[in-house]
């Protein structure tokens, strides 16, 4: 593991599902699933293709604090509509920078006829990272003492 591997490499190690809703169901939906299923954000799909993406910070900011309903709120009217997107080739590195950039916690990875790879999470590539270090360390030590 390496900060300069693919985001495609994340995605095999994270397992190929991807969570979706609809753009018409409603956010109380959305969340029971992010709950269900232990995750921050869905992928927004209309006819599978990309509409958006919601998270768990779009449901904070734009129903909580604003005493909306999450059963009378579609996602469509919280979804970030247009979401940054990366390429699988995009490397770990540069990921993490766009999120940082950007102050986003969820990157949509598409292919470029459009389709659909997967979503990487900041903590998907903080653990990559942590392992890629850690690797790292581990081939030092073994340098040092002798064993290489």
């Amino acid at each position: 593991m390496q900060v300069l591997d693919r985001v495609s490499e994340v995605l095999k190690q994270k397992g190929g599902h991807i969570w979706s809703i609809s753009p018409e169901a409603t956010v109380y939906e959305a969340l029971r699933i992010m709950a269900d299923n232990n995750v921050g954000s869905l992928l927004v799909l209309d006819r599978g293709n990309l509409a958006g993406l919601v998270s768990e910070r779009d449901y904070a900011r734009k129903i909580i604090l604003k005493g909306r309903s999450s059963k009378d709120t579609m996602v469509n009217e919280i979804m970030i509509s247009a979401p940054i997107t990366i390429a699988p080739d995009c490397s770990v590195d540069e990921a993490m920078r766009i999120m940082t950039g950007n102050r986003v916690r969820h990157l949509p990875v598409t292919n470029p006829n459009g389709s659909i790879s997967g979503i990487v999470s900041i903590g998907d590539l903080v653990n990559w990272i942590i392992s890629a270090h850690q690797e790292t360390i581990e081939n030092l030590q073994s340098y040092i003492a002798g064993n290489a």
